[in-house]
């Protein structure tokens, strides 16, 4: 079966997290119920307090009155939490504000809770441990989150941030300084690059000796890019190339105002060409081949923080089990095809270049959550299935995993769309069709639904050619399970794959 999670946490108590950060001011709100976090409420208010700043890092009356006002709108809900369930901080901005505590102090007044304003250390863990409660990792990862004032970058392995560093650039204060009354041309993007490169190279070296299995982006700039790939049918990681694509674009519109790239939302596209800027140096100094993002980040850090005893140990086993209990799927069944497909996936990998770590816990995922369109109905389940997780939050996967899930799932049965294989990069597209050709053959075996009636094949790999072996008699005694596979053989065979049963 599906593991199951310690239920240690209190139940169904609300718990809130506020974020005060250079560009946007945040809060979250969250419900703990039957060993579970959910989001139940979130608010966003873009406040820019570090326009706010000047010279001397004074923060204008302005700006302040800016900020207040947005906490007087989160009060009212912080009134209906527990005090000692609610968290509040502040980073960049009211780091270095010369001020701060004028903001600090009428601020408190409005909330009648304590603002804590922690240094870009703290603020560093706290972005790691919310990647890492939300986004499963496997040995070391790399975290980067650009904020509106300044920019996170992290080394850490599971739940332990190992190095980290903050350093005093970001999207609001590099919009205020190299792309002053919105204007974007060239040497403008080249003066921002070669500053946020030049602010880098200090911490660069130091990163690079990490050998670090994942790069994830933390929200902000890296979100937003996803966004735009996503929008425009590209599923695959941030890469350099695109970064250069959407300088080259972002140029061509010569000022904010008219910045309109398709899936761009309005409201960063102020602070887009800075964050690019800032995103491209990262790429650059850190030498990074592709950077995903990842579920959560400062304010989910902030959450599980105040959640002492809340079970650590597999974030992705959590978000596996709440859909698995949520959409009433038939655990047996479910535990039945993911051993199955967990088995066959380690014979493929060995035989295989397009598998790494998070293979095959992507396959048994999809395996796991299969049936989950079951819940909408029969006709068409797999479909179902796949719309279900484009809208659902899966804890412990990136967007791209996620993706790579909904995928599998809705293709699970029937005839293979080779079009969705085109929205991914070739690697990902050929650990796709592996994966499906796996969790495909998975459902079959087990077709009847029994343990004592799963077959163990014999899998031989060599690129496309598949061969399945099953020993003397085996598939004779079961025509029903030799008849779907005899099928299954023909609807690869229209996708251009060979699948050899014996």
């Amino acid at each position: 079966m599906i593991q199951e999670v310690p239920n240690t946490v209190i139940q169904d108590e609300y718990y809130a997290a506020v974020d005060l950060g250079s560009n946007s001011f945040h809060m979250v709100i969250v419900r703990v119920l039957s060993g579970s976090v959910q989001i139940v409420s979130k608010n966003k208010r873009k406040v820019r307090l570090a326009a706010g700043l000047d010279d001397n890092f004074n923060l204008s009356e302005e700006s302040i009155q800016r900020g207040l006002d947005c906490l007087k709108t989160f009060r009212e809900q912080l009134d209906d939490i527990p005090r000692a369930n609610i968290k509040v901080v502040a980073t960049a901005t009211l780091r270095i504000a010369t001020n701060a505590v004028d903001f600090v102090t009428r601020g408190e007044r409005i909330l009648n809770q304590k603002i804590n304003v922690i240094s870009g250390e703290e603020e560093a863990r706290q972005i790691y441990l919310g990647v890492a409660y939300t986004s499963a990792n496997q040995g070391n990862t790399l975290v980067v989150d650009i904020g509106g004032a300044s920019t996170e970058v992290i080394i850490g392995r599971d739940m332990q941030p190992l190095h980290l560093n903050s350093v005093d650039m970001g999207c609001v204060t590099f919009m205020e300084r190299y792309f002053q009354n919105g204007i974007i041309n060239e040497a403008n993007f080249d003066n921002a690059l070669s500053a946020a490169e030049e602010m880098l190279a200090p911490y660069a070296a130091t990163f690079k000796c990490f050998d670090w299995q994942q790069c994830l982006g933390a929200s902000g700039t890296p979100q937003a890019v996803v966004s735009i790939l996503v929008k425009q049918g590209i599923n695959d990681a941030i890469r350099l190339d695109y970064l250069h694509e959407l300088r080259d674009q972002a140029i061509a519109c010569r000022h904010v105002d008219s910045l309109h790239i398709d899936g761009l939302a309005d409201s960063r596209r102020l602070i887009f060409p800075s964050g690019l800027a800032i995103l491209i140096a990262l790429f650059k100094q850190l030498n990074l081949n592709n950077m995903q993002i990842s579920g959560g980040a400062l304010r989910e850090g902030i959450i599980y923080g105040m959640l002492d005893n809340y079970q650590r140990a597999d974030r992705r086993t959590q978000g596996i089990n709440q859909l698995v209990s949520r959409f009433h799927i038939d655990t047996a069944q479910s535990d039945r095809v993911r051993k199955v497909a967990m088995a066959l996936s380690r014979q493929m990998c060995a035989q295989s270049n397009f598998c790494d770590f998070d293979t095959e816990a992507l396959i048994s995922s999809a395996a796991a959550l299969h049936e989950l369109g079951l819940h909408i109905g029969y006709k068409k389940f797999h479909e179902h299935g796949a719309y279900i997780l484009t809208h659902v939050e899966l804890t412990g996967f990136t967007t791209l995993q996620r993706m790579f899930i909904r995928d599998l799932v809705g293709m699970h049965r029937q005839e293979i769309d080779l079009a969705i294989f085109n929205n991914y990069q070739q690697d990902f597209k050929e650990m796709l069709v592996n994966a499906l050709r796996i969790v495909r053959i998975s459902v079959i075996l087990c077709t009847r639904r029994r343990d004592d009636t799963i077959p163990a094949p014999a899998l031989t790999v060599n690129n496309h050619v598949w061969h399945l072996r099953f020993g003397d008699g085996i598939l004779l005694s079961q025509p029903l399970v030799h008849a779907e596979l005899i099928h299954e053989s023909w609807l690869q065979h229209k996708a251009g794959w060979k699948l050899i049963c014996e």
